[in-house]
């Protein structure tokens, strides 16, 4: 009986206290994006249409998750949303460059590259939320990304003060949605602790290039 007590204070009530606070979370990120979540067609005007990077192939071609994120970029940009489209991912060595394939690619469907802007340092969605507001000087945002991404996106862009509002690409069984929905649970817990605790910097700053100006300023 003493031995049962012991494994229920040492492990179990840990274990109830860590997953309860887990799924709060969850619940607490989610909850606090659904407002801001649009379709292109109720989508406000804003200053810009965020792209958050993703896996680039070797031959410079974007990932299907990546693909579709600039598809849905490039919708809300015809339709006149925001003149501007940032494109922030990471561009950390030189073998490997999400950015310039982001811009290559909407530049194909008929973007002028004056109203790209390249963030070369969004190494990941806090760094890019805090340069889009601090670099950029945005302040309202319409971001394309994924279903299973956009809750943490909006949540950390409006932590962050920019007006934010979330166009979701749809889920897809391709993206092996098994281990990204695992993964991203885990990155809501940190988004928190960055946010509503660390209130850190981003990994590199700079200087400001506002999203106004003209998109080949940010030509590496």
């Amino acid at each position: 009986m003493k031995k049962l007590k012991k494994f229920f204070k040492i492990i179990l009530i840990p274990l109830i206290l860590f997953l309860t606070a887990f799924l709060g979370i969850q619940i607490y990120v989610d909850s606090f994006s659904a407002p801001y979540i649009t379709s292109s067609e109720n989508a406000p005007v804003c200053d810009a249409i965020m792209v958050l990077g993703a896996s680039v192939y070797a031959n410079g071609t974007p990932s299907a998750v990546l693909e579709d994120r600039l598809r849905y970029a490039f919708d809300l940009y015809n339709s006149k949303k925001a003149p501007k489209i940032l494109v922030s991912g990471d561009h950390g060595t030189v073998d490997y460059d999400e950015v310039n394939t982001m811009r290559d690619y909407l530049i194909n469907l008929g973007v002028p590259k004056e109203d790209i802007f390249m963030d070369h340092a969004g190494f990941d969605t806090y760094d890019s939320m805090y340069r889009a507001k601090t670099i950029f000087k945005i302040e309202s945002l319409l971001i394309s990304t994924q279903n299973f991404h956009i809750d943490r996106a909006v949540y950390i862009a409006r932590k962050l003060g920019i007006e934010a509002y979330g166009y979701p690409c749809e889920d897809k069984s391709i993206y092996n949605m098994e281990y990204l929905n695992l993964r991203e649970s885990f990155a809501k817990v940190k988004a928190v602790i960055e946010t509503d605790i660390l209130k850190r910097s981003s990994k590199y700053g700079g200087e400001a290039i506002p999203i106004w100006k003209n998109g080949t300023l940010t030509e590496d």
